[in-house]
C-alpha cells in the first residue's frame, strides 16, 4: 500500500486551513496514496484563543470535509482536529480516522498533554485541553491495523507498544513538532517507535509560524519497521509519499521478533 504524510502551515484561519488541507490531500491522492496523514490541529493552529475561535464540534467542517474527501478520493483519510465537544468547557485533540466510505472509523483523543518548557517559552496544552483516555487501533479499508497517536504521544514509548499488542501495522502521528524539537529529536523519535514496535511509522509535522509566535519544524516522515526511512519532506509544505511493503514486516517480525520475546511478566 501507499502511504502519504502531508506537511501543513496551518493557521488561526480555519477556511483557508481547510482549502490548503484539500489541496494537498488530492495531490497525494493524485501520486497514488491509499492512506493520507494531515499533520496535528490542520484545522486551526495558534494561542489558545485562536483554537478555542477555530474549534469546532464532530459534525462540523473540518470532519465532513474528511468523511466527504475520504469517500470521493477512495481513500483512508487520518488527521488531529480541535474539536468543541457539546458540554465541554476544555477543547479535545481529536486524531479522526475517515474510511472511503465516508464513514468515521476512529476517533482517538491525544492522552499526554504538552506542558513543557521549550527554549524558554512555556507550554500548557492542559490548561485549555482535555486529555483522553483510550488507547485506539483502527483499520484500514483494506484490512491493515492503524495505532492512532498524535504529536507529544511520540515521546512515550509505552503506548505505542500498546498499540502493536494490540494488532497496530502502522503508527500514524500527526503533529506540530516544535522548531527545536523537530531539529533535535523528531527523527530520532520516529525511528525509535518504528524500530520497537517493528511497525511503519506515517508522521506528518506542521512547518513554519503559525498564530502567537508557534514555529513548527517540518521534516514530515514515513519510515519502516527496520528503521530505514523511506520518505522525508523538504523544509516547505507539501507532502511525500512511499510504498509500504507488509509482506517484508512480516518478514522483520518473524526473524527478530522481538515482540514476540516480549516478558511483560517481569517488567511489566
Amino acid at each position: 500500500m501507499r502511504a502519504a504524510a502531508v506537511q501543513l502551515n496551518s493557521g488561526p484561519d480555519p477556511a483557508v486551513n481547510l482549502a490548503a488541507a484539500d489541496r494537498h490531500a488530492r495531490a497525494a491522492a493524485a501520486d497514488g496514496a491509499g492512506l493520507v496523514v494531515l499533520p496535528e490541529k490542520w484545522n486551526v493552529l495558534g494561542t489558545p484563543e485562536h483554537l478555542r475561535a477555530g474549534a469546532e464540534p464532530l459534525d462540523g467542517p473540518a470532519v465532513t470535509w474528511m468523511r466527504s474527501t475520504a469517500a470521493e478520493l477512495g481513500l483512508d483519510l487520518v488527521g488531529s482536529v480541535a474539536i468543541a465537544e457539546p458540554g465541554a468547557e476544555k477543547l479535545r485533540n481529536v486524531c479522526v480516522h475517515a474510511g472511503p466510505d465516508g464513514e468515521l472509523r476512529a476517533l482517538y483523543r491525544k492522552v499526554h498533554m504538552f506542558d513543557v518548557t521549550v527554549e524558554g517559552r512555556d507550554y500548557r496544552e492542559s490548561a485549555d485541553e482535555e486529555p483522553g483516555d483510550e488507547v485506539v487501533v483502527s483499520r484500514t479499508a483494506g484490512g491493515v491495523e492503524l495505532g492512532l497517536s498524535v504529536c507529544y504521544d511520540l515521546r512515550f514509548p509505552e503506548l505505542y507498544r500498546e498499540l502493536a499488542v494490540r494488532g497496530a501495522r502502522i503508527l500514524v502521528v500527526p503533529a506540530a513538532f516544535t522548531l527545536a524539537t523537530t531539529r533535535d529529536h523528531w527523527e530520532v523519535l520516529v525511528r525509535a517507535r518504528a524500530i520497537e514496535d517493528q511497525a511503519f511509522v506515517v508522521a506528518a509535522n506542521q512547518i513554519g509560524q503559525a498564530g502567537g509566535g508557534l514555529r513548527s519544524g517540518g521534516r514530515s516522515l514515513i519510515v519502516d519497521p527496520w528503521g530505514l526511512v523511506l520518505a522525508t519532506a523538504p523544509d516547505r509544505v507539501g507532502h511525500v509519499v512511499a510504498d509500504l511493503d507488509l509482506d517484508a514486516q512480516e518478514r522483520i517480525r518473524r526473524e527478530l521478533p522481538s515482540l514476540a520475546n516480549r516478558r511483560p511478566e517481569v517488567y511489566a
